[in-house]
């Protein structure tokens, strides 16, 4: 047998130490075979690896087409405002990375929350009357997209369901299901500037409902909601006593003509898990910086939601330490004038791209308020040689080097979007030759009954 001898040593300014000895008797046995299993080899994927599920991803790579050679690719699809130079941050934002990079002050791991003075700096961000928050209200995640993952698993068991937006931003669904919790999709109205249809959420909600995500301003519709929506949003939640995951990335990103309204500064009693980032607005979507913000007035998360978070914030150690050092300078310095000039070159494109779609016999833009998105409606009667949006927008490509991203992407057929972040050249370039496939495959009314007898 073997025996061991540990001893703690301590002494000085150095924490106490195990000190553990091997000491072998001689008399080693073989290690003992497991009856009736003969070893093999047998590496399979896990369960979870199987749920998991991009249909952004599924679409996009199923689309084996390649463009017209004689056009340069105009992509429409990616919605990374850093894509074509066009869009850079501020200055201060590069000048407080750099100095902290210089300073080596950051170079350690950080608490899995992040640096107690980075959540400090945010709560003082966002805090408000209506909302307020402290530094224990924070927790900083790597990116908006590991703030909605964690809020998802603090809320939500396998075999609850969530509620999630259609047409909406598809990770929720690969998140949920990849860990075994159910979608049901609710209905964003069109016709309404994509204002939910709040009967429809209504009937939903089962006693398996975990919580509601409510994204806005929204990917992939641009919309922004007004601040009596909101009320009507939040009294559902309420009757229900259902708590909302707030995806706010594309906060304050909203057009002069319209306000944006953080949904916990509205809320009397709906516990709101808010999740934001520095990705858009500060276009940086590559640092990796998100948060989560934890409204709870009337301790309806208690301690369980809290130390839950911080509990699976522990899987990882959180954010880039980089990033986070130079968070609060970030918030504080970066002029207004920059958020006011990205809003300004935002708001022209969507007007350019709203107006020449508009003018598309076939196509029906809907005018956004926000974010970086257009949707766009197909009348997918008058190109009846197309099956589906995603058959339209491979032809897109094909003919016109023009990439959209079918709608079906996001729940939600016979629509694509586009995305508004490319300099403005590009969009009259890429509308242009929308313009021209539209008009080789359009078909009025005659014309689109006669093929479809001809089929």
């Amino acid at each position: 047998m073997d025996s061991y001898l540990i001893r703690v040593n301590g002494h000085g300014d150095h924490a106490p130490m195990l000190d553990v000895h091997l000491k072998s008797t001689g008399n080693t046995m073989p290690p003992a075979k497991a009856k009736g299993r003969k070893p093999r080899w047998a590496v399979r994927a896990s369960e979870m690896s199987k749920k998991t599920f991009n249909p952004v991803r599924a679409i996009v790579d199923s689309m084996k087409v390649e463009p017209n050679p004689k056009k340069a690719m105009i992509s429409l699809s990616l919605g990374d405002p850093t894509v074509f130079g066009n869009l850079p941050t501020n200055d201060e934002v590069t000048r407080a990375m750099k100095e902290v990079l210089d300073s080596g002050r950051c170079n350690g791991y950080a608490p899995s929350v992040g640096y107690q003075s980075c959540r400090e700096a945010v709560a003082a961000y966002y805090s408000c009357p209506e909302a307020p928050l402290t530094a224990q209200d924070v927790i900083l995640t790597s990116g908006c997209s590991q703030a909605i993952e964690l809020a998802l698993a603090v809320l939500a068991n396998p075999g609850q369901n969530i509620l999630v937006p259609r047409p909406g931003f598809s990770l929720y669904k690969t998140l949920a299901l990849s860990m075994g919790i159910e979608v049901k999709l609710y209905n964003l109205l069109p016709e309404k500037s994509w204002e939910i249809d709040l009967e429809h959420l209504e009937s939903l909600v089962d006693e398996k409902t975990a919580c509601l995500i409510v994204n806005n301003p929204s990917n992939p519709c641009g919309s922004v909601f007004s601040k009596s929506h909101l009320q009507e949003i939040l009294a559902v939640a309420s009757r229900q006593c259902v708590p909302i995951l707030a995806d706010e990335i594309y906060g304050d990103m909203v057009f002069a003509d319209c306000k944006y309204e953080p949904i916990a500064t509205l809320s009397t009693n709906v516990p709101i898990l808010s999740c934001g980032g520095l990705a858009k607005r500060w276009l940086v979507p590559g640092w990796r910086m998100g948060w989560i913000l934890i409204h709870d007035r009337r301790d309806i998360f208690g301690n369980e939601i809290r130390d839950g978070l911080i509990r699976l914030s522990q899987r990882i150690l959180g954010p880039c330490t980089i990033v986070q050092g130079a968070l609060e300078r970030i918030l504080d310095r970066t002029p207004p004038e920059f958020y006011h000039n990205t809003l300004s070159i935002l708001k022209s494109n969507a007007d350019l791209c709203y107006a020449a779609l508009s003018s598309i016999p076939g196509l029906q833009p809907v005018r956004p308020s926000g974010a970086m998105y257009l949707m766009v409606e197909i009348e997918m009667e008058h190109f009846p040689e197309f099956e589906n949006d995603v058959e339209f927008t491979e032809r897109l490509i094909s003919e016109q080097s023009v990439f959209c991203l079918p709608a079906t992407c996001f729940e939600y057929p016979n629509f694509f979007r586009v995305v508004i972040t490319v300099p403005e050249e590009m969009i009259l370039e890429a509308c242009s030759r929308i313009q021209e496939f539209c008009e080789m495959h359009y078909q009025g009314a005659e014309g689109a009954q006669d093929l479809e007898c001809d089929k």
